[in-house]
């Protein structure tokens, strides 16, 4: 390690260190001065394959933010969105999960995370790939506690499964100007989950995927993204409302940390998240769609090199066109790995190719186009 890189280390250790501390200390005032007057489990959807099941969640104080409503103004869905990023968390908690009669207990980080790896003892065998975790508080962290209860949904991919959906979400699903800093801000503090509205046509697409040939929703999606964890309830209640295909969200810590004065790298994080599925789910091939903003296309070039024969097409919606001859490039380096890479402009375009594939019933095609019509008249938008 050269001298800079130690000199960077030991000064991001004393920052964390001092940071820690302010933490204890003011949650120590907060728990004093009544301010944290009950706390919430935060579940996050996790998924498993049969024999293993993963899954994670947070302990905060509950910040009483509630559904959003379409006529919200933006000074409350500003306030609401300041309550998720100005967040009390729970250390040294203790939960305790249970599933079909095995329990397990984990204890929650500084930051107010905890994780679960629970092995079971014999296969899942049900057509339902959807199971119930329960998720509950052991210790006391405050007067007159309610004993928080919850429930976290963990997909284990059934035998009609086809395969896997992984999809970036900035840009992909929802256009948010994530190279644009200055939009990317606006839109995510004065929006809501109403306003904040996908690509005309993306959600009947993912449908029409999820469904497959099989005819209903049984092929898995997961969501990989740069954005943070305080945004999780928020994305969860955008897909509810816009009828995306549910599945794992997989985001990100931002802040002070050992290792990262603000977040750790974005392309790193995408990496690992996608190859944490590959390496849990390992039976089916998958599908992979980003964009052109935001080096998508060489994440996923390096998964397809350290899982060779798991990636069965690669969608990259176009949003950059200033990166239109490295994606040629990059398509050629798919070529030679046997994957092809579809740049893309439209919804149709992508999805006429997957009925070529076989992938997705020629009837949908129907729907798709009839959702992308009426979002592009919903949102004024040219068609894309």
């Amino acid at each position: 390690m050269n001298l800079m890189a130690e000199v960077k280390k030991k000064v991001l250790s004393v920052q964390y260190s001092i940071k820690h501390r302010f933490s204890i200390l003011k949650l120590w005032l907060g728990m004093k001065l009544g301010l944290i007057r009950s706390v919430m489990i935060m579940p996050y959807q996790g998924f498993g394959n049969g024999k293993e099941l993963f899954f994670l969640g947070r302990l905060l104080r509950d910040r009483g933010i509630g559904i959003s409503q379409l006529d919200d103004s933006r000074w409350r869905n500003f306030k609401k969105m300041y309550k998720r990023f100005v967040t009390w968390k729970i250390p040294d908690a203790r939960v305790e999960a249970s599933f079909d009669g095995i329990t397990k207990s984990a204890t929650t980080d500084d930051k107010g995370y905890f994780e679960f790896r629970m092995e079971l003892p014999q296969p899942i065998k049900s057509h339902n790939p959807w199971h119930k975790i329960r998720l509950e508080l052991i210790d006391k962290v405050v007067k007159n506690q309610h004993t928080p209860v919850v429930y976290s949904n963990v997909f284990v991919p059934s035998e009609d499964v086809e395969f896997g959906v992984i999809s970036d979400i900035d840009d992909t699903v929802v256009p948010t100007g994530a190279t644009r800093l200055w939009e990317m801000l606006k839109t995510t503090f004065t929006g809501n989950a109403h306003t904040r509205v996908p690509f005309p046509g993306v959600a009947a697409f993912y449908q029409a995927l999820s469904k497959g040939l099989v005819g209903y929703e049984n092929n898995p999606f997961f969501y990989v993204s740069s954005s943070p964890w305080n945004l999780y309830d928020f994305l969860r209640e955008l897909m509810t409302i816009h009828n995306l295909p549910q599945g794992p969200l997989m985001l990100r810590d931002i802040g002070l940390s050992r290792e990262h004065l603000f977040a750790g790298s974005h392309t790193k994080h995408k990496l690992v998240q996608i190859e944490r599925v590959f390496d849990i789910i390992r039976d089916i091939p998958f599908i992979l769609i980003g964009d052109s903003g935001q080096h998508d296309a060489e994440i996923y070039l390096q998964v397809i090199r350290d899982f060779p024969g798991r990636v069965k097409m690669v969608y990259i919606r176009d949003v950059d066109p200033a990166s239109h001859e490295k994606l040629l490039n990059i398509a050629g380096e798919f070529g030679k790995l046997g994957v092809e890479m579809m740049l893309v402009t439209d919804t149709i375009e992508a999805a006429l190719h997957a009925v070529s594939k076989g992938w997705i019933q020629e009837k949908d095609i129907a729907h798709i186009a009839e959702e992308k019509k009426e979002d592009e008249e919903m949102t004024g938008s040219q068609p894309k």
